[in-house]
């Protein structure tokens, strides 16, 4: 069974051709590109022109790097690997875009190209002139013919090594992703944005709850000690829905981290209590190190994300001042590094309520 997310990708790709994945870390992304994969490639969602059968669906993936380049997307000249005597010195690539297009223009063929990072790398340069041509409207026709609205761009072509017009075919789709927030990576532009739909995907705090195995939140606050795995799991997803909220206020809710940091292959509540803490422990050092990364540089940020601003006494951290050349500095003190011992007492303090 397709999940929400997968029916609404692919009804996007069937209406725009181009859907543009986006939203905070661990929201599923990549995992939503591998289920449109698999369901564009046994068929469901999504029919070339001609309609069902469709008897030759094919899925091509990159990512894009900072050493990602025009040749290896569309076409370009390359040095020749292991070439023999008398061979030319190089060769033309032909790159995933012109392999999927090629693909897309056969008989029954439908090609759904998989861009995961897409704001990771120089991705108007990768797209190079298939920018103008990559819109639904500007493809050639349902049956290969050109249209008056279909838009042509150069390339070099990979069978004869001319400079060729080129046009993007109507069964090719590409989805990509990327993480607006990711303050590694240039922003894109905004033009080479119009031309995409957008898919959001946001934080769920329902998926955790179903992940854990929880009903609706309890109106009673967190024991002082956990006495089963449910009081753990419970105090994971307040703490985690309050230190997003601050992330929010902060920094803006693009930078929040998804559910899905905090779920794995283990079921947290099939484990014994001391299991199931050590298992925490896992997802929450990835929380935090994101809100190290998130408030770098700004102590007192990162202080009331974890609610150590005049949070509860038993908060494991605290936020400490002293001087440095006369000039205030501010310290957050606090376990390296969570463990058994200390993970719920953290947990149960970060979702305690703000003064």
């Amino acid at each position: 069974m397709a999940s929400d997310d997968c029916k609404q990708a692919l009804k996007l790709l069937s209406r725009s051709r181009n859907v543009l994945v986006s939203g905070p870390p661990g929201t599923g992304k990549s995992k939503l590109l591998a289920e449109v994969a698999l369901a564009f490639e046994t068929g469901f969602g999504v029919a070339p022109a001609g309609g069902p059968p469709q008897l030759n669906p094919v899925v091509f993936r990159t990512v894009f790097h900072q050493n990602s380049k025009y040749r290896d997307f569309v076409s370009g000249i390359t040095p020749a690997v292991n070439k023999q005597a008398g061979t030319p010195d190089f060769t033309i690539v032909k790159g995933t875009l012109y392999r999927a297009s090629e693909h897309a223009k056969g008989v029954n063929g439908a090609a759904l190209l998989i861009i995961d990072e897409i704001n990771r790398g120089p991705a108007v340069q990768a797209f190079g002139g298939a920018i103008v041509a990559m819109e639904s409207d500007k493809r050639l026709a349902p049956d290969g013919a050109r249209r008056a609205e279909t838009q042509f761009f150069e390339m070099l072509d990979p069978i004869s090594g001319d400079v060729i017009e080129y046009a993007l075919p109507h069964d090719l789709y590409i989805l990509a992703a990327m993480n607006q927030a990711d303050a590694s990576v240039e922003p894109l532009d905004v033009a080479f944005l119009r031309r995409w739909e957008p898919l959001r995907l946001e934080p769920d705090e329902e998926a955790l709850r179903t992940f854990y195995g929880l009903g609706a939140k309890s109106a009673n606050p967190l024991p002082d000690v956990p006495t089963s795995v449910s009081d753990a799991l419970e105090a994971s997803v307040s703490a985690w829905v309050a230190v997003n909220a601050q992330i929010a206020l902060g920094r803006g809710p693009e930078f929040q981290i998804g559910h899905g940091v905090l779920m794995s292959n283990v079921k947290p509540q099939t484990l014994a209590l001391n299991e199931a803490l050590g298992t925490l422990c896992v997802g929450w050092a990835k929380v935090r190190a994101h809100v190290e990364e998130v408030f770098f540089g700004d102590t007192r940020g990162i202080a009331a994300a974890l609610n150590a601003l005049d949070g509860p006494v038993f908060n494991p951290f605290k936020l400490t001042e002293t001087t440095f050349a006369d000039d205030l500095r501010f310290l957050l003190e606090g376990p390296k590094n969570f463990a058994e011992n200390n993970i719920y007492a953290a947990l149960r303090a970060f979702a305690s309520p703000r003064e």
